[in-house]
This record gives structure tokens, sequence and C-alpha cells, in this order.
């Protein structure tokens, strides 16, 4: 049974205004298509209003868009088996004012992205949730069905990893 409830609708919009984008942002860095991506946001936010309008109960609405988000690209990565992270280089890199700058981010993504592929799989959705969707160490664990210790250390471990392929590349 379907309880409409205003105070429901408003959280809801509030919540789609608030993070609409930066669950596109978070399903298109994870897929590497934009029409895809699209559809991801679409149907996280139409798989939150259904359980929200049947009376469940959301304490952290990020955590909870962001949950779903991140239930749904493990579906698709099921269905597709597993894209290989290479493809994200071949993302399209945000337009920036001049050609000099647009290289010059394609470096550096490309060189974020290399280091990324050289840590440990199990570390690596972890850095893109903190470094990238900028989600704090709690909601990470709320997504991820983790401790919030759990996350701290693989994050930790992340770090370390990233900054020894970056001591060592500096070093070549």
């Amino acid at each position: 049974m379907w309880k409409r409830s205003p105070k429901k609708e408003e959280q809801f919009l509030k919540a789609y205004d608030s993070y609409a984008d930066n669950i596109f942002r978070h399903c298109y860095f994870r897929m590497s298509n934009r029409e895809r991506a699209k559809e991801l946001m679409q149907e996280t936010f139409v798989k939150a209003w259904i359980y929200m309008s049947r009376g469940g109960e959301v304490k952290n609405i990020k955590a909870f868009l962001y949950k779903i988000a991140n239930n749904l690209i493990v579906d698709e990565y099921r269905r597709k088996k597993e894209l290989a992270l290479e493809e994200m280089q071949h993302r399209q890199i945000a337009m920036s004012e001049s050609w000099h700058e647009k290289v010059h981010s394609k470096i550096e993504a490309e060189s974020a992205l290399k280091i990324l592929n050289s840590i440990s799989a199990k570390y690596q959705k972890i850095v893109l949730m903190r470094l990238v969707d900028d989600l704090s160490i709690k909601e990470i664990a709320s997504i991820l069905g983790k401790t919030e210790n759990n996350i701290s250390v693989r994050l930790h471990r992340a770090l370390k990893q990233m900054r020894k392929i970056l001591n060592y590349e500096q070093t070549i």
C-alpha cells in the first residue's frame, strides 16, 4: 500500500536536488558510460522513492542513495561481467578553458588511474568513494556494510600503497 506523505515527498525532492549530480558522477566514474550512468542514477532515485513511499524510514539519505547506486552498479557488473578499470582512461576529460589545461588534466587523470589500478582491487572502491565522491568513512562503511574501523584501515592501507607507488615512480 502506497502512503502519500508530504514530508517524505519533500525529503525526497530535497535529496534529489542535493545528490542527483553526485550519484550520476559516481555511476559515470564507475561505469565509464554516460547514458548508462544516467539510467543508473534515475533507477537509484526510483528505488529510493518506492522504498520511502511504502513507509520505509531512511536515517541517512545520502548513504542510502549511494548504497542503492552501488548495488545497481554491482548488478550491472554481474550482468556484463567485469569491465576493465582501464576503460575509465577513455572517459571524456572535463572541459577546461585552454588546451594546455586539458592536456595537463588528462595527464594527471591518467597518472591517477594508473596508480589506482596498481593498488589492490579491494581498496580501489574505497579510495574512489572517499577521494572522488567525498564520502565520509561512516558513509562508506554504511554503503559497503562494513565497520568504520574496517574502512579506515583499508583506506589507510590503500593510501600507503599509493604513496609507495608514487615514491617508486619519482625515483625512476
